[in-house]
């Protein structure tokens, strides 16, 4: 349309506009340069230049094709032909049904932006409270256990579970869903509000299931393995603790025996010495009947001893079994509780998109888990001696 003439329908003054091309209303201009965004270049009769807005203007050609004058015009022609515009159609007054004017076009203008403005107020209060549920979610997260991923520090009273406050979140979130904020909003915006909204719906639909996976997956199985882990504790401490007991009984038969021994040799040394001061038959005999007791005493000690290295040989192979068997219920302590808690954090990226790296760092030390290292750690904090029991000799 460059080079095409129009008229001013209105006044401008130009001023807030730093090329603003000043003119009143009744003015000839010719058309210079027509740019998108509403505003257009043109020069004046008097040789003035500038730029103005294209909505105070009329047309009167087109590339040599003259358009009525508006005084001769029965209506007057659109400010926009392309366009919807609010300044094409708001002229004039709402009539009712018998033609009595009602309501005036700005005033319909006005109230279609009184009412936007409240909109915009809803809107912002519907996303305030998306974030404070978020908000929460984030506090709780960082008062969340290290030493168990499902229990929660204890805060008065009471205790918090993840699965818990997932399903609280969730309840929320379909609750905020169907809250009646901003739902008078109209056109494109109103549907995309509509979608917002129900897009927290669905989230509310993933953190439901999250938890129910939580629950079924994680926390039921460790559960399950802590009860059957306890159970296998138990049984091995009871079965040392009788060997220990047998041991010592052992023992105690050994050292009995041992005290006897001792008592009838020094008998027979007395009855010994006794002989060499005076020989004779009735001392004689006595001897011989010391000698058969302290060689009866041998034999009860030796027989003692026998008990005893049988009782200690069978503790010790005991010992090592089930320490064996405490290392193997160790790894697969460990190792079945990493694998639900890579569960866990698999279910974190699959329902928690746009917070990936919060979870990454588990993953990290999930994978540098080695129970034979923690075992080797472990023993040499807490070792108590490496002596082993071996077999008595006389």
């Amino acid at each position: 349309m460059s080079g095409s003439r129009c008229q001013t329908l209105y006044p401008f003054s130009g001023e807030r506009h730093r090329q603003g091309l000043r003119f009143a209303a009744g003015e000839l201009i010719t058309v210079l340069q027509v740019p998108d965004g509403g505003w257009w270049e043109g020069q004046k009769e008097d040789g003035l230049r500038g730029w103005f807005p294209a909505s105070y203007v009329q047309l009167l050609e087109i590339n040599s094709v003259t358009f009525p004058h508006p005084d001769i015009m029965p209506e007057q022609q659109l400010l926009k032909p392309s366009e919807w515009s609010y300044c094409d159609y708001f002229w004039a007054d709402k009539k009712d049904s018998q033609g009595n004017n009602t309501v005036s076009g700005f005033e319909i203008l006005l109230q279609k932006q009184l009412k936007g403005k409240q909109m915009q107020k809803e809107m912002a209060e519907f996303v305030r409270e998306s974030f404070l549920q978020l908000s929460l979610m984030s506090q709780l997260s960082h008062s969340y256990c290290p030493v168990c991923p499902f229990r929660w520090r204890e805060s008065g009273s009471f205790k918090l579970q993840r699965i818990k406050i997932e399903e609280e979140y969730a309840k929320n979130l379909s609750k905020l869903s169907q809250n009646s904020l901003a739902a008078q909003e109209e056109g494109t915006l109103g549907e995309a509000w509509a979608q917002l909204k129900k897009s927290l719906a669905d989230e509310a639909e993933v953190h439901l299931k999250f938890s129910s996976k939580l629950q079924s997956e994680v926390e039921k199985p460790l559960l399950n393995f802590r009860e059957n882990f306890k159970k296998d504790m138990k049984k091995c401490d009871h079965h040392i603790a009788d060997l220990r007991k047998q041991l010592a009984s052992r023992y105690a038969a050994v050292e009995k025996a041992r005290k006897a021994l001792t008592e009838r040799q020094k008998d027979l040394e007395m009855k010994t010495q006794q002989l060499e001061v005076k020989l004779s038959n009735k001392t004689e005999e006595e001897i011989k009947k010391a000698r058969r007791k302290s060689t009866q005493a041998g034999d009860d000690l030796m027989r003692c001893v026998d008990l005893y290295n049988q009782a200690q040989s069978k503790w010790f192979e005991e010992m090592v079994t089930t320490t064996l068997e405490l290392e193997r219920l160790e790894v697969e302590r460990v190792e079945m509780i990493r694998q639900h808690l890579c569960q866990y954090t698999q279910l974190r990226h699959e329902t928690d998109m746009f917070n990936q790296s919060t979870v990454e760092l588990v993953d990290q030390l999930l994978r540098k888990v080695d129970p034979a290292k923690d075992r080797e750690l472990w023993v040499k904090e807490h070792k108590t001696g490496d002596i082993r029991p071996v077999d008595m000799e006389i």
